[in-house]
């Protein structure tokens, strides 16, 4: 199949498509006139990277076990845990951060409502 037919099958766009190449995530055939050829199986490998790339991982990552959870289950493929418990960490640490944030918005917001009612000022 043409990059245009795999992109219809995966909702990838053609340029995404080009990018997982780029990056080693795709390996089409080349036809004699430099047209790119793939096979059946490229719909799952798009798929899979789409399915890591929805989990946050980058395209390293995700090149580090695409060959792996390809062809065994996730479960066994030993590079995959350390990957995500990783990513957990840094979700984690991004949410309180966030949380943090909020707060200190939250008690701003509070104080600037509080003043301004002092003052007799509203909203």
């Amino acid at each position: 199949m043409n990059i245009g037919e795999l992109a219809e099958l995966t909702g990838a766009s053609i340029r995404s498509l080009r990018y997982y190449e780029q990056k080693g995530l795709l390996a089409p055939l080349r036809k004699d006139n430099g047209y790119r050829e793939y096979t059946p199986f490229a719909v799952e490998q798009v798929r899979t990277i789409q399915l890591y790339l929805n989990l946050g991982l980058s395209t390293d990552e995700i090149a580090g076990i695409l060959q792996c959870v390809l062809m065994n289950k996730e479960a066994f493929c030993a590079e995959v845990l350390p990957i995500y418990q990783l990513k957990l960490q840094e979700i984690d640490k991004q949410i309180e951060l966030l949380t943090s944030i909020r707060q200190n918005l939250t008690d701003r917001i509070d104080a600037i409502l509080l003043e301004r009612s002092k003052s007799g000022q509203e909203e």
